[in-house]
């Protein structure tokens, strides 16, 4: 069943009559219209991410053409690329997201040499910017200067895959600085300035220390982690991953099911992380909550040899699975917070573990997200936004497409290397 539905979504998102038709419908359905789009060349809601998907069925699946129809929306969006003049490096919505998809289809860089070549040359001004700007004697810093989905650590993930112009010493050197304080306030502190949304400025009106996978520290973490085990080393690198765990471990919060982390900490008038809180409600998903967080634990201490912070790891993940569903506050069934995200993470512990726990998890999650399926909606699943609010989008972050994938690799059992963009292996 996890492979029918996963071939059938995967049909629907790479029908580009049905993208675009569905487009209009999904900004009158959600309650965000600003943010849906489809970027011609992007990973979370574009090309990029349809052909990272098309990648991984063509490995499944391979005498089903997926493979030609990836290199459909590769074409188009190297056209965009080549295009454009004002691209950022990030990874879901910019250069380095493409880079990946070229990367994912090349074949260990026997295909798309040219085009490799050309977005490497465009990225590498990009990234030594990136890590200029991090570096910066101020203190604090917004979170999209080095988190996963914008910043350094999103692009990291692609040069760890292919580094061709050497700039990846450089991005770890200014991931590792984060570690540093400047006038008592370590550098990927985010200042009340530097919040991006009204609400964040509401809820921590002196800033906050972020605590998610997405867009705060643990992404730092396991990216320094996933360049030690590949054995990407700068100076201070396997003292910055202590730092930032031991960091993360001081902040958890224990509550009937278990270990959990908050979304953010909140700082201080004086620039200091508050002090711990009693436990509130947390949305157990990849991008904010203990799946996340355990995730970047366990890779900084596969990356280290910590034993206490891989069974930490286990032990926040096992809160999650011991935590009733209803308040695991996941409402999606799409992966950057819904039902496919954990998932996929409980996938990685599984195969990393071998515990029985996680592998009868992976059975319930498949079927909870087996069951959300919904034929008659344009793809198949819809993202559940904010008050129950559904929307018909066929991207790999928000959309279906990840959803696809996550059931593919559930029911396939062929490692899926493109988890990377979610800093999972």
């Amino acid at each position: 069943m996890a492979l029918f539905v996963a071939r059938d979504v995967a049909v629907r998102v790479t029908d580009r009559a049905r993208i675009m038709k569905s487009l209009p419908l999904a900004r009158r359905q959600s309650r965000y219209p600003e943010f849906v789009n489809w970027n011609p060349y992007g990973l979370a809601d574009g090309n990029s991410g349809i052909a990272v998907m098309c990648s991984y069925f063509d490995q499944c699946l391979p005498v089903e053409g997926w493979d030609a129809i990836g290199h459909e929306f590769l074409a188009e969006g190297m056209a965009a690329v080549e295009s454009s003049d004002a691209m950022h490096s990030g990874l879901f919505a910019g250069l380095g997201g493409f880079a990946f998809a070229l990367e994912s289809f090349s074949r260990d860089g026997d295909r798309y040499q040219r085009a490799l070549a050309l977005v490497d040359a465009m990225l590498a001004p990009q990234g030594l910017a990136v890590a200029t700007r991090m570096g910066t004697s101020r203190p604090g810093m917004p979170v999209n200067a080095f988190d996963l989905i914008s910043g350094a650590s999103g692009l990291a993930s692609y040069l760890l895959r292919r580094d061709s112009h050497g700039i990846l010493p450089e991005i770890l050197t200014a991931l590792v600085r984060l570690t540093e304080q400047v006038d008592g306030m370590p550098r990927w502190a985010t200042p009340a300035e530097y919040l991006q949304t009204e609400l964040a400025r509401r809820l921590y009106p002196s800033g906050n220390f972020n605590c998610g996978l997405a867009h705060g520290i643990p992404g730092p973490l396991a990216i320094l982690s996933l360049a030690l085990r590949a054995d990407h080393e700068v100076p201070g690198q396997a003292e910055a991953i202590s730092v930032l765990a031991q960091w993360l471990l001081s902040y958890r919060v224990e509550d009937a099911w278990g270990v959990n982390w908050p979304d953010a900490v909140a700082m201080t008038p004086e620039g200091l992380p508050a002090p711990k809180q009693e436990p509130t409600p947390t949305r157990s998903g990849w991008c904010y909550g203990t799946p996340g967080v355990a995730r970047s634990l366990w890779l900084a201490g596969e990356a280290t040899n910590d034993e206490d912070l891989r069974r930490m790891a286990v032990d926040g993940m096992v809160g999650v699975l011991r935590r009733p569903f209803a308040l695991r506050h996941l409402t999606s069934p799409t992966f950057c917070h819904g039902v496919a995200g954990l998932l996929h993470t409980v996938l990685r512990f599984s195969h990393d573990t071998a515990l029985d726990r996680f592998a009868d998890s992976v059975t319930g999650l498949t079927d909870r997200l087996l069951a959300a399926y919904e034929p008659e909606r344009p793809f198949g699943y819809a993202s559940v936004e904010a008050e129950d609010t559904a929307v018909d989008r066929a991207g790999l972050l928000d959309g279906a497409a990840g959803v696809a994938m996550t059931l593919l690799a559930a029911a396939t059992g062929v490692e899926p290397v493109w988890d990377r963009i979610f800093l999972q292996s």
